[in-house]
């Protein structure tokens, strides 16, 4: 089929942000598998001496996962993190009324942080701000982040650790604005339990840095008010303001799914003007820079979760099967959050194993699922300077808006002296060939071409068959004169290096 034609302009001068690594984090919440049977899991031979899986470890530093959101989600505003502590047999079992499973808290914040250090990672905590509130958020910086000498940080020794697990970032609660909520709050209810409970941490440890909880979406009918009113109450001791969305392709309309970036693009851009309003109101010189805490791909499992039955232990729970055009998005979404690095400097794919995740496990073995590489590809090839990426092609209607066939950002690393194109191709019949001026990177040539497509956009990855969708390298692209032309195929990601 003729290709159509797309255009990318850049200029080597024109840089929106450096990119932040931790806009490529991830997400572990005691939710059905994810702990458990998906980081944790005793007596498999793939699981070391402390019951951590080493096949999951292995993919998750394949990825180059810089940070974790742990213990939730909505499982954190009923969580009493004093559980998670002291010997595994003498630690409670709960019910958690947020996913209508039992906790049995044997995987807890030590085997955690032993995680985190296996798996090349840091951790980003969450506290409860739902049940509970500010003494213990003291509490629980003063038992991780405290040398000694005090209640907490010598309870903490007396555990194991004998050093502090220097946590640096903090989430202030989780959703707060959802009804769904455990302890659920209006935003000036919230925004004042935000800002004591940040001053109070702060105090403990002045170093650590505090995420309060924006809208849980752009959709809930308290958005972008509940943002105003909890910066209006907690600007001084907020340093990020989450923001969380999903999509699914509900009523199997791919081209509408695939725009479904345009809708994320706005709700950042709305959260930018609602922070800046009130650094405008307070007229202080401190900017609120964003944290996409949780985004994803999340439809697939809904059915089947309605099926549980209550009060069991770590069930199938939320367990999506990504197929391809989920991984385009995905793709699309790591593009927009890229775009945006000047004010998103923190961004989670929730989640990491298992539960609407990249990575699935079973008892025999760990897989990589669709979404897996466009996520692997951004983490690993996407550090440095994110560059103005102006892209001039057709577009077509969506229920978000007029839609481009062709979503792109251009990364800058001079250090490594790349530049790498992470492109999408939503057309699911043409391709396109593109074209970029490169002149201002004299002596650049093409590295290679990562392409990831398939003739079926439903098409999976399983257990039997983990390859089925998997990229693979091309060499269609060309430099001649200055000018980098750049074959996409119709539904394709794409990733093209210069060095």
């Amino acid at each position: 089929m003729t290709e159509k034609k797309a255009r990318i302009s850049i200029d080597r001068e024109i840089e929106v942000s450096v990119v932040d690594e931790r806009i490529y984090s991830s997400f572990i919440e005691h939710l059905g598998r994810a702990v458990y049977e998906g980081i944790y899991q005793k007596g498999l031979p793939v699981s070391d001496e402390d019951g951590l899986r080493e096949d999951t470890i292995r993919l998750v530093r394949e990825i180059g996962v810089p940070l974790v959101r742990y213990p939730g989600g909505n499982f954190v505003s009923g969580f009493n993190w004093e559980d998670s502590v002291g010997p595994a047999e003498l630690r409670p079992h709960r019910i958690d009324p947020a996913w209508g499973v039992i906790e049995t808290n044997e995987f807890g914040l030590h085997e955690f942080m032993n995680w985190t250090k296996k798996a090349g990672t840091k951790p980003m905590y969450a506290i409860n701000l739902g049940t509970r509130g500010i003494e213990a958020a003291r509490a629980i910086v003063e038992y991780c982040n405290v040398k000694g000498g005090s209640y907490y940080s010598d309870l903490r020794r007396k555990n194991g650790a004998e050093d502090p697990f220097d946590i640096r970032l903090w989430c202030l609660g989780n959703e707060m604005d959802g009804p769904w909520q455990m302890g659920h709050k209006t935003a000036t209810e919230y925004g004042r339990l935000a800002a004591e409970a940040g001053r109070i941490m702060k105090m403990v440890d002045p170093s650590i840095e505090c995420v309060a909880c924006g809208s849980s979406g752009s959709g809930m009918p308290t958005f972008p008010s509940w943002e105003a009113e909890v910066l209006m109450q907690s600007y001084d001791t907020t340093d990020y303001l989450s923001l969380h969305t999903y999509y699914g392709n509900r009523d199997n309309n791919t081209p509408d799914f695939l725009a479904s970036n345009i809708d994320m693009d706005q709700f950042i851009r709305s959260v930018v003007a609602v922070c800046d309003y009130v650094k405008a109101v307070k007229r202080t010189d401190k900017q609120i820079n964003l944290s996409f805490d949780e985004w994803n791909v999340w439809y697939h499992s809904e059915e089947a979760d309605k099926k549980l039955e209550k009060w069991v232990q770590h069930p199938h729970q939320l367990e999506d099967i990504y197929n391809f055009e989920d991984a385009l998005l995905v793709g699309s979404m790591l593009i927009t959050l890229l775009r945006h690095a000047d004010r998103v400097k923190i961004a989670c794919l929730a989640q990491l194993v298992n539960v609407i995740a990249p990575i699935m496990t079973s008892d025999t073995g760990a897989w990589r699922q669709t979404i897996f590489y466009p996520y692997m590809h951004a983490s690993t090839m996407g550090r440095g300077v994110v560059l103005n990426t102006a892209v001039k092609v057709d577009t077509y209607e969506s229920r978000h808006g007029d839609a481009p066939y062709i979503d792109a950002v251009v990364i800058k690393d001079e250090e490594n002296q790349t530049l790498t194109v992470f492109a999408v191709n939503k057309d699911l019949e043409h391709p396109y060939e593109v074209t970029m001026d490169v002149r201002q990177f004299e002596g650049y040539t093409v590295k290679e071409h990562i392409l990831m497509t398939h003739e079926d956009v439903k098409a999976v990855n399983t257990e039997q068959d983990p390859g089925r969708v998997a990229p693979v390298t091309v060499h269609t692209d060309t430099i001649d004169a200055g000018t980098l032309t750049m074959h996409l195929p119709a539904k394709s990601w794409n990733v093209i290096q210069l060095s």
